[in-house]
């Protein structure tokens, strides 16, 4: 058995600043000896939204003492260290830039291997940091960015099967939560509603689903909500909280249903290749919803297919899975000089034609 590898992983690409620790004995199941986050929110609520600019300044001044906490944690010094792995892209430039700077830095100064890893990636590879997941198995990434089925067959193998050709459903919920008055981020704001509300009283579409696919849109629902509450102001000049907890109840109902559509045909596509461990994960940060993820167990229960949820606090942004992505790339052998580039754009499929375009930042998904 080979001595264990211990990687300190970055995290900066929106915002949230995170540092951890992982390490891995091989053949065992990795072990997370530290993950600090250190959020944004309270920074961000006035506008609505993640302002870039204000989030990458919020990296540049804590990155640093989520690495001196995310050690301290871990009860290691800086030479305890195999490698340094850090996110690389997608995200917000401004983010993702402090974080390599910040890994650089480390590495130029302790002479420690750099790792760059995609973010995506570090979505995709949750399940097996959290479950020890065989490849290959479907992974649905589904985020307030991004929303892809994607084949994993290796830590930089990827086959995308579809995915959103407009709004990622973590979007669509923040700009519902907005449109209602909720509070961001607006998936946990949404599902609170939801609970108290009837998901029956509104007939929302459900874009896409009688398209053979795996692609999905949620751009039309979100249009279909502000609508139905335009209507009800009208109507009553203002929304009671019933209304809302309505309102939420049904869009969440209708992004869970096309949600499970979907996945079903990408399902069948991935059971074609008679996977010996057929296994379906979920990760990113709208798995965290409670509707969803059960309509997707229902599901994978009925086909017989194992289903993977990691921990909620490791499906939203954490380096916790920026560290074990960027072990199972330094296990085989990848390593980056000090000319990484930070990406704003990094598709984990670059094989497959982008499915919202692209520019001189290259493809966007």
């Amino acid at each position: 058995m080979t001595d264990a590898i211990t990687i300190l992983g970055l995290e900066s690409s929106c915002d949230d600043t995170a540092a951890a620790v992982v390490r891995q004995q091989d053949g065992d199941l990795p072990a997370i000896l530290s993950s600090v986050v250190f959020g944004q929110t309270g920074l961000h609520d006035a506008y609505g939204g993640v302002v870039p600019e204000i989030a990458a300044r919020a990296h540049a001044e804590k990155l640093d003492h989520c690495v001196r906490q995310a050690l301290a944690e871990a009860a290691l010094e800086l030479d305890a260290l195999d490698a340094i792995a850090v996110t690389a892209g997608p995200g917000l430039i401004g983010g993702v830039l402090a974080g390599v700077m910040c890994a650089k830095g480390l590495a130029a100064a302790t002479g420690l291997p750099l790792v760059g890893v995609n973010h995506l990636a570090g979505h995709a590879l949750t399940p097996r940091l959290t479950d020890g997941l065989a490849y290959p198995y479907l992974m649905l990434l589904v985020s307030g960015g991004h929303c892809q089925f994607l084949i994993a067959r290796g830590a930089g193998d990827f086959t995308r099967l579809g995915g959103t050709i407009d709004d990622a459903p973590g979007e669509a919920f923040d700009k519902t939560a907005r449109l209602l008055g909720l509070p961001q981020p607006g998936g946990p704001s949404v599902e609170t509603e939801a609970r108290g509300g009837d998901p029956a009283r509104f007939a929302f579409p459900r874009p896409l689903i009688d398209r053979d696919d795996c692609n999905l849109s949620f751009s039309g629902l979100k249009t279909a909500l502000l609508r139905a509450r335009d209507a009800i102001i009208a109507e009553k000049g203002g929304l009671t909280r019933a209304d809302r907890a309505d309102l939420c109840a049904g869009f969440q109902a209708a992004v869970a249903e096309v949600l499970a559509a979907k996945t079903a045909r990408a399902l069948a596509l991935y059971l074609d290749e008679a996977p010996a461990e057929p296994a379906l994960a979920v990760a990113g940060g709208v798995a965290a919803n409670g509707t969803i993820r059960a309509a997707l167990e229902t599901l994978c229960a009925d086909l017989g297919v194992r289903f993977v949820a990691p921990p909620l606090a490791l499906c939203t942004d954490n380096a916790a899975m920026i560290a074990y992505a960027g072990l199972e790339r330094f296990r085989a052998g990848a390593r980056d000089g000090m000319d990484l580039a930070a990406r704003p754009r990094w598709p984990l499929d670059t094989a497959s034609p982008a499915m919202l375009g692209s520019g001189r930042k290259g493809a966007k998904a």
